[in-house]
């Protein structure tokens, strides 16, 4: 496996645990949450333990970008195409995520707080590993001796 792939397997990982996290109860703080802006929000609006803002949707993306992720793992190719669309989709929350009339996406998924740094900081590792990172010739082959 090249770093690339780990790069989706573990980002995979996280968004998953992070989904399946959002849509438990207890592990979803709703008091912080409880206002009449947070009816726009929709259900499940809260706070994953205290400081990460989800709600039902978000929790939703968050399982499906990281089976894709897993999944993205298997090949090079796969990885190269999951770490782009990381890199735009979640560079666009993360800038989103900081201008104050967006940072729900329109009021359909909360982006704002510390999901901000957690879409920047994937977009800018999904950025090298999709565009700048290149396997040589050796890493292609399979045949590379270690």
């Amino acid at each position: 496996m090249k770093a690339g792939q780990y790069f989706a397997l573990i980002s995979g990982i996280i968004f998953l645990v992070l989904g399946i996290m959002g849509l438990i109860p207890g592990l979803v703080d709703y008091t912080e949450a409880t206002s009449a802006v947070s009816d726009a929000y929709g259900m499940g609006y809260g706070y994953i333990l205290g400081s990460i803002p989800t709600n039902g949707i978000h929790a939703f993306i968050r399982i499906v970008v990281g089976l894709l992720g897993i999944v993205a793992s298997v090949s090079l190719d796969s990885t190269r195409t999951y770490s782009r669309a990381i890199t735009v989709f979640y560079g666009l929350f993360a800038v989103l995520g900081l201008i104050p009339f967006a940072n729900t996406f329109f009021g359909t998924v909360p982006i704002f707080g510390s999901d901000v740094l957690l879409h920047g900081l994937s977009a800018a590792v999904a950025f090298y590993f999709g565009f700048i990172a290149s396997p040589g010739i050796l890493e292609l082959s399979g045949n590379n001796p270690q």
